[in-house]
């Protein structure tokens, strides 16, 4: 049976799929895996897991279908992350992970002073933020630099695992376009007086699209992984973009809404959009450009609160349903890892305003789902603001699997989601893609035909009042407790 593997390296787990030539999932499985939290405000992960994980899910699922003929593989990863590793190829430190890791507020501030805001956005697209991977090299340059004497190459998770198939040194256009501020985005290469400026010593990756073939398996690959030496292997992106490409949200003028650990939005157009609220980057292929953003809790929110409860989720969502729009007079804003877009501030925190003897589990929960909706909303809004052309919505994502969560959000943001039939997410994207790069000139398959849409879910029209009041109270209640949380946020950092 012939197939592709796409295997995507996420936050909180990696998954991998075969997938058959008309789309079909022959096969699929998961490795759970938890990041570090060494201090407030960093976010880390052992690289090791990454490239263990994937032979682990290679292998088992090549045993799985024994007569699986893998014609080619698509990796794809959490992102933008900072793996640096010495001339060996073993990394100085663990990872650092992509926005919700906060630590470099300091090389933010000195490299924004240094360079000037204006002329950061004019090369690369977008303001410095803690997505911003560049100056996450410049932190471990200036904390760390024992570490940072021994670096040598940059990785993220899916140049991570396409290194270790093919040994190929490569970083796609998207990816490197999150590496602010070191890659110019009008001229998609890498801005050379930055580079040296602030990576100094690091050779820098060849860059390709997400799509292109980076190498073939190596010997020593296939005999860890089971796939067959000299098998295509792409150099993928990051999972958000992969994501878009697993459900087709990747034409100009579609939105992708990621429901995941964290939650993702990635807009395609044609041009060059900047706004300092939101991320300016490359797209997945050429001749594209985003507009992203992201909020920094989603489903860690949700889970947090399981957790927090003893509860599981079939009791909360049955509770949430019977609480109601606006939760019986709760509001959560969901900033509990700090918040990304539009209000970029790693120093915000949750909030739970209303709370009362009254409520219950079922308020708390209907709270957190408005929260995330209400931050989809304000990142929408922001979009818009700055230009883009949004005509239409595609969801995806392990949050998709429950319709409360996505009526809440279609609500909120007044907006028709399309639910595609395959909500696995950037695996299956990846595979996708590794199908498109070894196929023949007019014969590469069409993701509407491996995936095609399966529910839409309308706004209730009967809610826009209740929810544009919540919106407003959401912005307003942002604005008005900053400044205690903000102090809040410095004693933690302290403790």
């Amino acid at each position: 049976m012939r197939c592709t593997l796409g295997v995507d390296v996420g936050t909180s787990s990696t998954k991998g799929v075969l997938v058959g030539e008309d789309g079909t999932i022959v096969a699929s499985t998961t490795r759970a895996h938890d990041v570090d939290r060494p201090h407030t405000g960093w976010v880390e992960m052992r690289a090791e897991i990454w490239w263990d994980e994937f032979a682990s899910i290679a292998r088992e699922l090549l045993d799985e279908v024994d007569d699986a003929e893998i014609a080619a593989v698509g990796v794809s990863g959490m992102g933008p992350c900072v793996l640096l590793v010495d001339q060996n190829d073993q990394p100085v430190r663990p990872a650092i992970l992509y926005g919700v890791d906060t630590r470099a507020t300091a090389q933010i501030s000195r490299m924004t002073d240094e360079l000037g805001l204006d002329e950061i956005t004019r090369v690369g697209g977008s303001t410095l933020t803690s997505q911003a991977a560049g100056a996450k090299i410049a932190w471990v340059h200036d904390e760390e630099p024992d570490a940072f004497a021994a670096a040598r190459r940059f990785f993220m998770p899916a140049s991570w695992l396409a290194h270790h198939l093919t040994g190929a040194y490569v970083l796609d256009h998207q990816s490197a376009s999150q590496t602010s501020p070191l890659y110019d985005i009008e001229n998609e290469q890498w801005h050379e007086p930055w580079w040296q400026r602030y990576a100094g010593t690091i050779e820098q990756p060849r860059l390709t699209w997400a799509g292109d073939i980076a190498g073939s398996v190596t010997d020593e690959a296939s005999a860890l992984t089971g796939i067959p030496a000299g098998t295509p292997v792409i150099t993928g992106t990051i999972d958000a973009w992969t994501e878009a490409v697993s459900v087709g949200a990747h034409e100009v003028g579609d939105l992708m809404l990621m429901y995941g650990t964290t939650m993702f939005l990635v807009a395609t157009g044609e041009e060059t959009l900047r706004t300092p609220s939101m991320w300016t980057t490359a797209g997945a292929f050429a001749g594209t450009r985003n507009l992203a953003g992201g909020l920094s809790t989603s489903g860690a929110l949700t889970a947090w609160l399981k957790d927090l409860t003893g509860s599981d989720y079939p009791a909360l969502l049955a509770d949430a349903a019977t609480s109601g729009p606006g939760a019986n007079g709760l509001l959560i804003l969901p900033y509990l890892a700090g918040e990304r877009t539009p209000i970029q501030d790693p120093d915000a925190r949750g909030v739970i305003a209303g709370l009362t003897l009254e409520h219950s589990r079922g308020d708390l929960y209907r709270a957190a789902l408005e929260a995330t909706a209400l931050g989809v909303r304000h990142n929408v809004e922001t979009m818009r603001a700055a230009g883009a052309d949004i005509r239409r919505i595609v969801a995806v994502g392990g949050g998709t699997q429950g319709r409360l969560w996505l009526q809440v959000v279609s609500d909120v943001t007044g907006l028709v989601q399309e639910v595609p039939a395959t909500t696995i997410g950037a695996s299956y994207g990846a595979a996708f893609l590794a199908a498109v790069a070894i196929a023949e000139p007019g014969t590469a398959p069409v993701i509407t035909d491996w995936n095609p849409i399966a529910q839409t879910i309308t706004p209730d029209p009967a809610l826009r009042e209740v929810y544009d009041t919540l919106f407003d109270r959401y912005v307003r209640l942002y604005e008005g407790s900053k400044d205690v949380i903000h102090e809040l946020a410095a004693d933690q950092r302290g403790a």
